[in-house]
């Protein structure tokens, strides 16, 4: 089976018919550095009362983040979601939503990003945090060398002061 895109991410073909994103709707619209923006449809994603299932959202806001730290883990690399917290600020009962991830911090190892979650008429639904676990792709340097990773800092020499 030949694999498929889901943003910068390969998704193996043998698993297509089992992305989560698909089964909920979930299309990307923008993903490029700084910038990953999704829409989600209500329909098919409600709790028993009719309206947008909290877990949803953290779906929608999960994979919009971990888009953006494969972006900046870039080619060969990779992320994975650590911690994710999301505060649901009024329901939703039909249309679509829409996520706009941005970072909050991009480091070698740690990232952290905001997403935000509205209705059709822009108001703000829920607000999500992610961090996700980095490991950078490309580390080489000038002349193709493997940039040195820093040592740890309980690895790293002390500095006494002498009085």
């Amino acid at each position: 089976m030949p694999n498929i895109m889901l943003g910068p991410m390969r998704v193996d073909g043998a698993y297509e018919g089992e992305q989560l994103t698909r089964r909920m709707g979930i299309e990307i619209v923008t993903c490029e550095p700084g910038l990953v923006v999704g829409t989600m449809p209500i329909s098919g994603n409600r709790q028993p009362v009719g309206i947008l299932h909290g877990g949803a959202n953290a779906v929608l806001a999960e994979t919009l983040g971990s888009l953006a730290a494969f972006l900046h883990a870039g080619p060969g690399g990779n992320a994975v979601g650590v911690d994710l917290s999301c505060t649901h600020h009024r329901w939703v009962s039909s249309g679509t939503v829409t996520g706009v991830c941005r970072p909050l911090g991009e480091r070698q190892a740690m990232a952290s990003y905001e997403i935000v979650i509205t209705d059709d008429s822009g108001n703000r639904t829920c607000t999500a945090r992610l961090t996700c676990a980095v490991r950078r792709g490309d580390r080489r340097g000038p002349g193709g060398r493997t940039a040195p990773r820093r040592r740890p800092a309980q690895d790293q020499p002390r500095r006494t002061e002498h009085r």
